[in-house]
């Protein structure tokens, strides 16, 4: 007996990226939907700028659609496209004389949604991340504000998954020695 599916779900990503490879804006339309906020929540967190982050997120799917109509996808499309958005967001931070992410940025990053009496807790943990190496800091937002997995962050950074691994290790090793992320560490 064959069981009726009324609602099959959404299309997957790889089908959508062949359906814009032939011709589809649709699908185009769909990923763009899909993933837009994303890639403006990525771009903010990395250029600290509203404005900077819009225009990332124009150049981002402009790349998306150059890439047509070759473009295969073997990995999930946020995985694609975290390099796009880095490349393009530390493009902007040159052209404003930056070369790395501020403080500042660091701060917001950490203040993600949240309640407000919850202000101080994000400034600390800013404090906190900002001590941390780039490429700590980095694969620690990755997993856990992007929330991404350890697979797709190797396959973003185009690093194995043992860097990534390590990498995560070496951040909590500083964050438990840390008087005020030690809290978060204990049983």
């Amino acid at each position: 007996m064959v069981k009726f599916n009324p609602d099959p779900g959404p299309t997957p990503d790889a089908d959508l990226v062949d359906a814009m490879n032939r011709g589809d804006l649709g699908a185009f339309d769909e990923l763009y939907d899909r993933h837009r906020d994303w890639v403006v929540r990525l771009a903010y967190r990395l250029t600290g700028s509203e404005h900077d982050a819009l225009d990332v997120l124009q150049d981002t799917f402009a790349y998306l659609l150059r890439r047509a109509p070759t473009l295969q996808l073997h990995v999930k499309l946020t995985t694609f496209l975290y390099p796009a958005v880095k490349n393009l967001a530390m493009t902007v931070l040159r052209k404003r004389g930056q070369t790395v992410l501020s403080d500042a940025i660091i701060e917001q990053a950490a203040a993600a949604p949240a309640v407000a009496s919850a202000a101080s807790s994000r400034a600390e943990l800013a404090a906190v991340l900002s001590t941390l190496s780039d490429e700590h800091r980095e694969v620690v937002l990755m997993r856990f504000v992007d929330e991404m997995s350890i697979e797709n962050i190797a396959d973003a950074l185009a690093v194995p998954i043992g860097t990534v691994k390590s990498r995560l290790h070496h951040a909590f090793a500083k964050l438990r020695t840390d008087p005020r992320t030690r809290r978060y560490f204990e049983p």
